[in-house]
């Protein structure tokens, strides 16, 4: 490839990365007997992602992980492509023999970071995470490490520091960090300075990541792009497990592969970047104390995705919706503790209106944003402007 990717699917001028091409030849050459060492990827002269680690070099670790990642599967149960994948990194840490693999899954079009923990002369996959955004794996530049409860990141060589979520520089040995501080359930900013190079001339001061927590449950990829810092103010504070959850609405949209659902996949509503909220207004239910609605916003590989934050005035836990793709008309279910509402949202104007179901009794009426108790049954809303009228249903309780 001439040109890469800085995010998977959109070509930008910023990142300049030559990968060694592959794919051309007779399958039989593409599977090759081993997995390469290293990445082959140029930014200008420098090799981004070079073999690192004290074991690179050792053949029969290269053989034993070569085995293990050729006996993995996807969860739907695509392999790896040996010739486009590669060892990032294999040696010992804290008494562990680790490797960690960019591993290319054509059939899913898929980029997955591997780990592989020694078992007596062999090695097993112990951890793979599906990186978000369809892609080469390799055009980020810090990759997630996770040993049991530990977070380290694992950088490629344009990285010339890195911050860890307390803002200061991370101790980083042979590309890899020692600990850091990563909370189970909430996010933190972890940040890069990249160094200048061909695609870069100027260099990053800032490349900005969310680190979602390590409760983050694989294969689901716990990096997001923060370039504008929105997404740390807009999810702190909340519980970043609760968003992950299994109503939660990160992974509201399940992934469907070859017409079936595959629910061991990531979801197709995970966040992969532009992370940013917005108060709708405060809401004052049963003539109780006013609270703040906020609504979520971010990037994920099926577009927008929205989603709603009712935080309670006593100081009780966040109450967040399922996930709404973007829309005219957003509808949300807020599943308060026994109040359980519906939102409706859209940008007002002296040419929209509204519609509800007969009946239907509006806690909370203004432009732009109605909210009515969830029904017992289906039904319909209906927003007009002067040019058409949008439908939403909603499911009752």
């Amino acid at each position: 490839m001439a040109s890469a990717r800085w995010r998977g699917r959109t070509v930008t001028a910023l990142l300049a990365l030559t990968l060694a091409a592959a794919g051309c030849g007779p399958v039989a050459q593409r599977q090759q007997a081993r997995l390469p060492v290293g990445y082959d990827t140029l930014d200008g002269a420098l090799e981004v992602w070079p073999a690192r680690g004290g074991l690179v070099a050792d053949a029969a670790v290269t053989t034993a992980v070569t085995e293990a990642v050729r006996d993995w599967r996807s969860p739907v149960d695509d392999r790896v492509h040996l010739s486009t994948s590669g060892i990032l990194w294999a040696g010992e840490v804290g008494g562990t023999r680790l490797a960690l693999v960019a591993a290319d899954v054509p059939g899913e079009s898929a980029s997955w970071l591997l780990q592989l923990t020694a078992e007596g002369s062999r090695y097993a996959v112990t951890r793979a995470v599906e990186y978000t955004d369809p892609g080469y794996l390799v055009y980020a530049d810090v990759l997630p490490v996770q040993l049991g409860d530990e977070r380290r990141y694992l950088t490629s060589a344009r990285v010339e520091r890195l911050l860890g979520p307390d803002g200061q520089p991370l101790t980083v040995t042979d590309g890899l960090t020692g600990p850091v501080a990563v909370p189970a359930c909430a996010a933190v900013p972890v940040t890069a300075t990249l160094r200048a190079t061909e695609s870069l001339p100027r260099g990053r001061a800032a490349d900005r990541l969310l680190d979602l927590g390590t409760a983050t449950e694989q294969p689901r990829y716990p990096l997001v792009r923060d370039g504008s810092g929105t997404g740390r103010r807009a999810l702190a504070g909340l519980d970043t497990c609760q968003l992950a959850g299994e109503d939660g609405p990160f992974v509201s949209v399940p992934r469907r592969l070859r017409d079936r659902d595959a629910p061991e996949s990531v979801p197709r509503s995970w966040p992969m970047e532009q992370v940013s909220a917005r108060v709708l207004g405060e809401i004052s239910l049963g003539g109780g104390t006013s609270s703040e609605l906020k609504q979520l916003t971010w990037e994920s590989e099926a577009g927008p995705m929205t989603a709603l934050v009712h935080r309670s005035p006593d100081g009780g836990p966040a109450v967040v919706s399922p996930a709404d793709r973007t829309s005219t008309l957003q509808t949300y279910v807020l599943p308060v503790p026994g109040q359980p509402l519906v939102v409706l949202s859209w940008r007002a104007s002296r040419t929209t209106s509204l519609s509800t179901p007969p009946g239907t009794r509006r806690l909370v009426d203004r432009p732009g944003l109605v909210v009515v108790p969830q029904p017992e049954s289906n039904q319909t809303f209906s927003l007009a402007n002067a040019d058409r009228t949008y439908y939403r249903s909603v499911s009752g309780r």
